[in-house]
């Protein structure tokens, strides 16, 4: 799992772990070597979008920098653009982010 600060990659990836899914948030935000986020070969990547009201929101800081969230957005770009799942978390809680993510893990293929 990839994603912004406080898109919500803790409460997601906890959500996904009770219901007996392994998971790997990877630190890709904070890294410009543009392939961290392959290095546990993940099955399925799921990236998080969430936009910059959403994060001062979140973190109760409403001078959290633009340009932050901008450059953590060009180095999530590769693992966003290799993302399985998508999912913008800005106008959702997390029991709905991880309803949907559930949604769409079980769309998916299973391997045989």
């Amino acid at each position: 799992m990839v994603g912004p600060c406080a898109s919500g990659k803790t409460s997601l990836a906890n959500g996904l772990r009770r219901h007996g899914y392994a998971v790997v948030v990877s630190g890709q935000e904070h890294s410009d070597i543009p392939h961290l986020w392959q290095r546990t070969e993940p099955d399925v990547v799921i990236a998080l979008a969430v936009d910059l009201a959403s994060i001062r929101r979140r973190r109760h800081n409403d001078r959290w920098p633009a340009w932050l969230l901008a450059r953590q957005q060009v180095r999530l770009r590769q693992a966003v653009a290799g993302a399985t799942m998508r999912i913008d978390t800005s106008d959702r809680d997390p029991p709905a982010v991880l309803r949907l993510a559930l949604s769409r893990l079980g769309r998916l293929p299973r391997e045989a």
